[in-house]
């Protein structure tokens, strides 16, 4: 596979899209004096009003010696459960819209795994997330991407790589790529041949879907690796609408024409121009 030349105002304006600040100022959020989050002020003050309505002694969320951050002390998984569960309640921030029943591990400033939070609430209160992708790509040097659910309450309908989605706090990155191949594409990944890890790409802006009230702090790992001629992708969660096998120009094309997330539009370009 040759390597491709994209646009450089292109690029550009994609890595400008991946490391964008906060529309609105933000509070650090701490654990037991860790830092794991950023608030918007106006949003923290409606959950802890809310809150006021659901009692619990397990944590203390109160201003810190800074008046410019907030501190949790207390169970970080408890009181960050409780919160979510407050703003589930009471309609704060999307989170409602962005519930999944699913736990993601919340890291101090150092990487250390300090709790773990509904990942509904996680973007709200700026909490760093991992995600795992894939680039599925032929012998022949055709790359299989993926259109999004119209039903996703993030990106609906755009194009995404073949295989994409966050890491849980009870999977590593190889048990979150094994489960979601499977889940996103019906594919075992010990039928991917010449698996390997492509690279490593960060995004943080603003939250689209709340306005911009939380904010997207995601590191994502991406592997790459030739899925079989005799293999079609076949989606068993109903979250993808279709699949689509491209050749690498009219991929690019397509890129360059934002029909793809940003993480994809990232991760995508990384690939075509190192082959």
């Amino acid at each position: 596979m040759k390597p491709v030349c994209f646009n450089p105002l292109w690029l550009d304006t994609l890595r400008a899209q991946a490391s964008c600040p906060p529309l609105r100022p933000r509070h650090d959020l701490l654990l037991n004096g860790q830092r794991i989050g950023s608030v918007e002020p106006a949003r923290l003050q409606q959950i802890v009003s809310a809150g006021q309505h659901l009692r619990t002694e397990a944590f203390v969320m109160a201003h810190g010696c800074d008046t410019s951050c907030w501190q949790i002390t207390g169970d970080g998984t408890q009181a960050l459960n409780h919160i979510a569960q407050v703003c589930r309640d009471f309609n704060i921030g999307c989170v409602r819209e962005q519930w999944r029943n699913e736990q993601l591990a919340v890291f101090n400033s150092v990487g250390q795994h300090v709790a773990s939070v509904e990942r509904g609430l996680a973007r709200l209160l700026g909490i760093a997330t991992q995600a795992v992708h894939l680039v599925g790509y032929t012998a022949s040097g055709c790359i299989w991407v993926q259109q999004r659910s119209p039903a996703k309450a993030i990106d609906p309908g755009l194009w995404d790589t073949l295989v994409g989605g966050l890491v849980p706090v009870s999977d590593n990155l190889t048990m979150a790529l094994v489960r979601e191949t499977w889940e996103e594409a019906g594919i075992e990944l010990h039928q991917v041949q010449q698996l390997r890890a492509g690279g490593r790409v960060s995004i943080r802006h603003p939250n689209v879907i709340d306005g911009g009230a939380g904010y997207v702090d995601e590191q994502i790992d991406w592997f790459s690796g030739v899925i079989p001629e005799w293999l079609t992708p076949c989606n068993q969660d109903g979250e993808v609408a279709q699949f689509a096998l491209l050749e690498p120009l009219e991929l690019k094309l397509q890129l360059e024409n934002n029909a793809f997330t940003l993480d994809a539009s990232l991760i995508l370009s990384h690939f075509l121009t190192a082959h």
